[in-house]
């Protein structure tokens, strides 16, 4: 009964949401809720949405919000509706580059006059050919070293510099407020320096400080001066002043500064999409094993993307990554938690 009410609100919550959507997505049959997971129904045109009853889910177009991207929500945070709270975005770098691609901004090669690179899903890793994002794939629960999982993979039509990639996303049933995603490039793809998964939407949650081994630091210290209606630089961090737990697995962890989300003044014009009435949470990356090569990476913004309204409170975080050189296969772990930072760290160095 709980993850019906749950669906019904994103069914109505979409519909208000103000971000660039295809308009056949309502007509499309709500997930089935099978003990521990949610997936798409089978056999007829279905939400394209998997991941825990009671914990994190993903979703892709014709989902409300940009093409090119997978939505991250998370119903457990007591949003007033079932909003988007993150989205990942695929940013490949051809070998010998520094410029990447961008599944959210480029032109789509297969849907004419569409921004955004088609995503599709599998139940393994040989669909290269395009699919119809309205018949998603059911996804694939198993046993794997004695814990249930469930298996979506993700596909991305080829990018402009050549990239052809695909991510396997995995929810392990211990882990309700996260999922593991690791990266691969397809038969036929440009060999690649990096292939970067960006959490691309902090400002959601306005998250503003970096928790590091010795220190924390603000956003409002990073750029105090910066006003501009554009992204910031990006800001790297190297591996060796990351957190770790008791495994020695690295954490990129960011939070809000904020104590009160209800006390938030918004400027006049800001889009009813960016008004966060949900719980507090604690974003973060982690590695197993990490490399030298191993940095976290951010950007940041003085107004919303696409506006020019400012983010109340001053600038914050926007695109939260981990990047290492890559290699096929290659797993990270991306959570949201409604634990505090501290309470994050001291669970994992038990």
């Amino acid at each position: 009964m709980k993850q019906s009410l749950i669906f019904l609100l994103l069914f109505i919550a979409v519909s208000l949401y103000g971000q660039r959507t295809s308009p056949g997505w309502r007509g499309l049959a709500s997930p089935d809720t099978v003990n521990t997971w949610i997936q798409p129904v089978q056999g007829k045109p279905a939400m394209p949405v998997w991941g825990h009853a009671q914990g994190i889910l993903v979703g892709l177009a014709p989902l409300p919000g940009p093409r090119g991207l997978i939505r991250i929500y998370t119903p457990y945070l007591d949003y007033e509706f079932a909003e988007v709270m993150n989205f990942i975005a695929f940013e490949p770098i051809p070998k010998g580059s520094d410029v990447r691609g961008y599944s959210e901004l480029e032109r789509s090669s297969l849907d004419e006059g569409q921004n955004g690179k088609r995503f599709w899903s599998a139940d393994d890793s040989t669909a290269v050919l395009p699919r119809n994002g309205n018949y998603p794939a059911r996804g694939v629960v198993e046993q794997l070293n004695g814990e249930e999982t469930l298996t979506v993979y993700i596909f991305s039509e080829p990018f402009d510099n050549g990239a052809k990639v695909y991510a396997r996303m995995r929810f392990f049933a211990s882990k309700p407020y996260e999922f593991e995603i690791a990266t691969y490039t397809s038969e036929g793809s440009i060999e690649l320096d990096y292939f970067i998964a960006s959490a691309t939407m902090g400002n959601k949650a306005r998250l503003r400080t970096l928790f590091f081994k010795d220190k924390n630091i603000s956003s409002l210290e990073i750029w105090p001066d910066y006003k501009d209606i554009h992204f910031t630089l990006r800001e790297y961090f190297p591996q060796k002043d990351m957190i770790r737990d008791k495994n020695g697995n690295a954490y990129f962890i960011a939070a809000p500064d904020e104590k009160d989300y209800s006390k938030t003044i918004y400027a006049p014009g800001t889009n009813n999409h960016w008004k966060y009435t949900g719980r507090h949470a604690t974003q973060y990356w982690m590695k197993n094993n990490p490399e030298e090569g191993l940095n976290g990476v951010i950007t940041g913004r003085y107004t919303y993307w696409a506006s020019e309204a400012p983010i109340p409170g001053g600038i914050s975080i926007e695109n939260l990554e981990m990047n290492a050189p890559f290699k096929n296969g290659d797993a990270y772990i991306f959570g949201i938690t409604p634990r505090s930072p501290e309470e994050l760290i001291k669970e994992n160095q038990k």
